[in-house]
């Protein structure tokens, strides 16, 4: 082989530089060749191997995403040792091809660390409790370490020095450094305490108006948290925003089984009065309602007894009104629904009454905290309600729209009480 070489040597011998062009081009189909039989033929013949292994398909997948980057090490490798054996090339020429192999190798292999990075996010992520306590912050902070040493070593082969002495200058750029990464360092404190005190977790719901977020955590990143809203539009908060800012995690109702109901309905106050009997009596139709007025019958016929025997007018006497009747119907008719949680406080209450009539508020919680049968269920109760008021004589406040304004308006003047 030898005794061929030098033979070919002498034959060129008067063509300068051929013999070395034809060593370099040898030595570049070396690595092609050592390149082509990694990826065809050892990479191929491992899928075949992993696809014999008892491992799901989507692991086989994750695996070879590491492997073809460690493989583009091979030709580097044949490149960087091979490029020494080229005669004629001058030594500075030898360096820069070696040094750019190496800082190549280190490169390549930052890359399969951080491909191997994100295959432990993928396997971590298949666990039930992923959710829970992600580690996507943590495995990029870890791959902007690696990219920095990279990127040190890198600098450190290209200019054939030693790392040390590159480390040591970097104190004096600490400051530099700092803040150019103070966004990462913001991060990655905000990190931690999301995940130590449990803040958020993919899949929660989460409300933050001041950065237009409102839906479900679909992505917990290191700088980054990704919200999915119920338009199906995506919005990006820093993940420093999460400790500095107030938001709401709608967890605790998802966890608790029930969601809440909090309505009121707007009675007309013109509307409210005292039950006449014959009214009294027609209302005990209703079974809700017989408790009620068994148990009020008994309470004001007892007090009004009582002031009877002190000589009392009638004026005096406590009677049952239709606004107070109709409050009790509604918490035994909320009491009785199957779509109400008994175990969680329910309230029907007066709130104070304003220009917009007297609101009755409604205070309960749901079984079930899925958003569609939720509206579902508080739309029925309210339905009822509003088609039952009449029955007790009651109406809903409304401001007067165009079909009131028009009807007043052809009214006879002497109807409205305005004197011609």
């Amino acid at each position: 082989m030898i005794e061929h070489l030098d033979a070919l040597r002498a034959h060129l011998a008067p063509y300068p530089g051929a013999y070395a062009l034809i060593a370099a081009g040898a030595l570049v189909s070396l690595a092609w060749l050592a390149n082509w039989l990694t990826k065809r033929v050892l990479l191929r013949g491992l899928r075949r191997l992993l696809a014999t292994l008892p491992v799901g398909q989507g692991d086989q997948q994750v695996r070879l995403r590491v492997i073809p980057r460690l493989a583009n090490v091979v030709p580097a490798i044949v490149l960087a040792a091979g490029i020494a054996f080229v005669p004629d090339l001058p030594p500075l020429l030898v360096a820069v091809v070696r040094n750019v192999c190496f800082a190549f190798i280190i490169l390549t292999v930052a890359l399969a660390v951080a491909a191997a990075l994100d295959l432990a996010n993928e396997v971590y992520q298949r666990r039930p409790d992923a959710a829970d306590k992600p580690i996507k912050g943590y495995l990029q902070l870890l791959k902007i370490i690696v990219f920095v040493i990279a990127a040190v070593l890198m600098v450190a082969a290209l200019i054939d020095r030693s790392p040390v002495i590159l480390l040591s200058g970097l104190g004096a750029m600490m400051a530099v450094l700092i803040l150019v990464f103070q966004d990462t360092l913001l991060s990655l404190v905000a990190s931690v305490t999301i995940s130590s005190n449990d803040m958020v977790r993919v899949g929660d719901w989460i409300e933050m108006p001041s950065q237009n977020a409102d839906g479900d955590v679909i992505d917990i990143a290191l700088h980054t948290v990704k919200v999915q809203n119920w338009d199906k539009t995506i919005s990006t908060i820093p993940t420093k925003k999460l400790i500095g800012e107030s938001f709401k995690n709608w967890r605790g109702m998802s966890e608790s089984g029930g969601r809440r109901i909090k309505r009121a309905l707007h009675l007309d106050q013109n509307s409210v009065r005292f039950l006449e009997d014959a009214e009294q009596a027609r209302l005990r139709r209703f079974r809700l309602l017989e408790d009620y007025l068994r148990h009020k019958d008994g309470e004001l016929r007892a007090w009004n007894t009582s002031l009877a025997a002190r000589g009392s007018e009638t004026v005096n006497h406590r009677r049952i009104t239709n606004v107070g009747t109709f409050r009790a119907y509604v918490e035994a008719y909320l009491r009785a629904h199957d779509g109400i949680h008994d175990g969680m406080t329910l309230l029907v209450r007066q709130l104070p009454p304003g220009p917009t009539g007297l609101p009755l508020e409604i205070y309960c919680f749901t079984r079930t905290v899925a958003w569609g049968a939720y509206e579902g269920i508080q739309s029925d109760i309210f339905d009822h309600l509003l088609a039952i008021l009449p029955e007790f004589g009651l109406q809903v406040f409304q401001q007067p729209g165009g079909a009131d304004l028009r009807r007043l308006d052809g009214m006879p003047r002497a109807a409205m009480g305005v004197a011609g």
